[in-house]
């Protein structure tokens, strides 16, 4: 049992490591925004402007933030993909659908309820985003699903010599 929360845990590693690299590379060729300036955005959700002018403990709670968050993506998929078969079994299909859910409830609902400013509608962003939400989010949450509920079970040659 314990491996499995390892490939979840690891399932928001991958993802929030994908989606903070794109925000941070994304920003710094648009406009030269700094990595310590993104992860303050993140923050501010929580803090409001008043994440900007933290310096680095503030950057630093951002990326705490932001790896829970991923986290916690990633153990949703797994619990729902306890219940539903189809969703471990069919990753690359169910994953990007998971993965524009999350943007719309994190875009929709999470941001605007949060203390953070609007998200960025710059056009370019929003198309990049979904499509980072739905191959380099949802798809790993999914596949890391995927292996932790297999984790564990028996293969079929275990099976057939009745290991």
């Amino acid at each position: 049992m314990k491996q499995r929360w390892v490939y979840v845990l690891l399932g928001g590693l991958v993802a929030g490591t994908f989606d903070i690299a794109y925000a941070c590379t994304f920003w710094y060729l648009k406009r030269g925004v700094l990595p310590t300036r993104v992860f303050q955005s993140v923050a501010s959700g929580l803090l409001g402007d008043a994440s900007f002018t933290g310096g680095w403990r503030t950057a630093a709670l951002g990326l705490v933030l932001h790896y829970c968050i991923a986290t916690s993506m990633a153990i949703t998929y797994y619990l729902f993909a306890r219940r539903w078969s189809e969703l471990w079994r069919r990753p690359l299909l169910y994953g990007p659908l998971y993965g524009v859910l999350l943007y719309g409830i994190m875009n929709y609902i999470v941001v605007p309820l949060s203390a953070a400013n609007p998200g960025s509608r710059n056009l370019v962003w929003v198309v990049l985003s979904i499509a980072v939400h739905a191959f380099l989010i949802g798809t790993p949450c999914a596949i890391f699903a995927r292996c932790a509920l297999l984790a564990g079970r028996p293969t079929e040659a275990q099976i057939s010599v009745g290991a």
